[in-house]
Parts: C-alpha cells; sequence; structure tokens
C-alpha cells in the first residue's frame, strides 16, 4: 500500500533508508562513468562496487540500441556476481549523421589504443564528418537489474541536447565531451564543473529517473 499523509521529510527520510540498503555491482569498466554515477550515488549512502573489483570482465555490447546494451551488460554483472547491477548504455547521437556515433561512440575510430587514444581519433573523425548541421545530443539508457534473471527491470533514459562545436575545448569530462557544446551556457561538457556536469547531463537525468522507480513502494 502506498504511504499516505506523510510529510515530505518524512517521504525524503524513507527513500533514503530505501537507498541505504541498496548495494549495487556498477556493470562499466569506463572511469569516467565511475566517476560521475559513484558522484551521484554516493549522497544516497548506495553502495557502488565496480564489475573490475569483483574480477567480472567487461560484457559485449552487440546490440543496435542502447536499451539492449545497457541490459545485457546488467544481466551480465548480476549473474556473475549474484548481486543487484546497474548499467547505462550511452553515446552522442547528431541527427544529420544519422544517428551515429550513437551505440558505436565507444569505437566510432576503430578499437585499437587506449581509451585517451580513442577518444582523441573519436573526436577528430566526428569534426571530418559534422558539417553545416550541428546539432547533437547526448543519449543515456540506465537498467538496474535485482538479479541476472530479473522479469521487471528497472529502466530509465535521459537526453541532453546541444551542438557540435567546431573544435574542441576544455580539459574535465570524457569522451565527446570536449566538441559537446552547450550555447546556453557558452560551454561545451569538457568547459562544465564536474559537479554542474552531473546535475544537467543525460547520464544524471537517467539515474534520477531510474532513483524515482527505485523509490517507488509499487516497484519494491
Amino acid at each position: 500500500m502506498r504511504p499516505s499523509g506523510r510529510k515530505p521529510d518524512e517521504l525524503r527520510a524513507v527513500a533514503h533508508q530505501r537507498a541505504r540498503a541498496v548495494k549495487l555491482v556498477l556493470a562499466s569498466g569506463n572511469p569516467g562513468k565511475l566517476r560521475e554515477i559513484g558522484a551521484l550515488l554516493a549522497p544516497l549512502g548506495i553502495e557502488l562496487l565496480p564489475q573490475a573489483d569483483l574480477g567480472i570482465a567487461e560484457a559485449e555490447e552487440p546490440h543496435h540500441s542502447f536499451l539492449e546494451n545497457a541490459l545485457a551488460k546488467a544481466r551480465h554483472a548480476s549473474r556473475a556476481s549474484g548481486l543487484p547491477a546497474l548499467a547505462d548504455d550511452s553515446g552522442l547521437c547528431v541527427p544529420a549523421l544519422g544517428g551515429e556515433p550513437g551505440v558505436h561512440s565507444a569505437y566510432f575510430a576503430g578499437r585499437a589504443g587506449a581509451r585517451q587514444e580513442r577518444d582523441a581519433r573519436n573526436n577528430e573523425k566526428l569534426l571530418s564528418l559534422v558539417k553545416e548541421a550541428r546539432s547533437a545530443y547526448y543519449a543515456c539508457v540506465m537498467v538496474l537489474v535485482r538479479h541476472a534473471d530479473d522479469p521487471l527491470p528497472l529502466v530509465a533514459e535521459g537526453l541532453w541536447r546541444g551542438e557540435i562545436a567546431r573544435a574542441p575545448r576544455g580539459a574535465n569530462g570524457f569522451g565527446y565531451d570536449p566538441l559537446f557544446s552547450l550555447p546556453a551556457l557558452g560551454k561545451t561538457a569538457a568547459e562544465l564543473d564536474p559537479a554542474e556536469k552531473n546535475r544537467i547531463s543525460h547520464r544524471a537525468k537517467a539515474l534520477n529517473r531510474l532513483l524515482e522507480l527505485l523509490r517507488d513502494p509499487d516497484r519494491s
């Protein structure tokens, strides 16, 4: 039954206590994602366990949608750990390029080299392809499974709209952040303070929506 007649402070306390009981495996080896998701979950007292710390290899991502890839990663981590798992699949989408890089964002310019080298090549390739139509958005789909065969995983998405800058700017963030321009702020994502990015990004939006589902007593 839904709680009724509670004051806002009491509801926040209930939600906070519910969150504190959650221990999650994070199905990602991306250090940027680990930092961002960890920072977003830390105030809620959720214990986040990176899958690499448990000896879990990254899952394959063969699918053509963010949802399918996120779900595959979450189920893989949960099955290997025996714990609930959180995964996201995200990427930069440029409508003028038919939605590319999209689900191929991480390896848009190939798989060779370390992550920073791939990021640099990806950004260079993107700049070479984008012409006058520069609208773009980051997309994130986040999935939480309570166990590997969870028939009703929690799913949330977030979009962050901007455009492709003419040249990279900024030293924060990762991936395409130096090229992801936010005209309303006059900055790229890589020029934002990390705390500011974590308030407005696609990943923040998706995670906040996921936490709303987690706190919903009908989904407990």
